[in-house]
């Protein structure tokens, strides 16, 4: 009667054709050892700061869904007043997905990877606050390859949240818009006879002079900019 064959048992005799147990335990813990220089070596680069411009990726390896030009990625940051940012401002600790990742790009691509970048609120490069970090790394004339996303995702109200200081016109259209809907709402109060043009102009003028006063004590005594001058700085004030 033929026996039946454990795999496993199999397995450990051919295994011991070539190493003994003490070889095998010594060629694991030399395999961790090189995991992590390798680790180690990927997170300084990331917390490197790297003048990178492009990196020497294997086209017909890439995701061309991960592929984006700058001007996609300013719009996107400027609508969400988030920052493009080079990783070493990056305060949050780097997950190990995105390690893996990276070093698997290399191996694909025969390529060491560099000029690392990060798309996030400006909050991330401040605290430690994971909110939709994107990294990219460069590619050259203007495009980005995406390796990693993580994080939260950011709010669904973010974008209008922001958008009266994507740049001056927003701000000037949302202090219009303002003033418009207290003229409407005070103007009875003012105003006790027949609705007249001119009274109402002279209180909508009333009111949106007062929001402009305000908009630039309190936007000039923060020192913020707007979103389309501020998306590439480090700074959370005007420099």
């Amino acid at each position: 009667m033929f026996k039946s064959v454990n795999i496993k048992r199999q397995l450990v005799k051919q295994r011991g054709k070539i190493f003994s147990e003490e070889n095998v335990i010594d060629s694991y813990k030399n395999v961790l050892q090189q995991v992590d220089v390798e680790n180690t070596a990927t997170l300084n680069t990331l917390k490197s700061k790297s003048t990178a411009l492009k990196n020497d990726f294997i086209f017909d390896e890439l995701d061309t869904n991960a592929i984006f030009h700058i001007s996609d990625i300013k719009k996107i940051c400027i609508d969400y007043r988030l920052r493009f940012l080079d990783t070493v401002h990056f305060k949050e600790t780097f997950p190990a997905e995105a390690i893996v990742k990276i070093k698997n790009l290399e191996r694909v691509h025969d390529t060491k990877i560099g000029g690392f970048k990060i798309v996030a609120p400006m909050e991330i490069f401040k605290l430690k606050k994971a909110d939709d970090p994107l990294l990219f790394a460069p590619m050259g004339n203007g495009y980005y390859y995406l390796i990693h996303q993580w994080g939260n995702d950011l709010h669904p109200l973010r974008k209008i949240k922001y958008w009266s200081v994507k740049n001056l016109e927003n701000l000037v259209k949302a202090l219009v818009y303002i003033s418009l809907v207290f003229t409407i709402l005070t103007y009875s109060f003012f105003f006790t006879k027949s609705t007249s043009f001119g009274h109402m102009l002279m209180l909508f003028m009333f009111f949106f002079k007062g929001a402009i006063g305000m908009v630039i004590i309190l936007w000039g005594s923060l020192g913020k900019n707007f979103s389309e001058y501020s998306w590439q700085s480090q700074y959370d004030r005007i420099h």
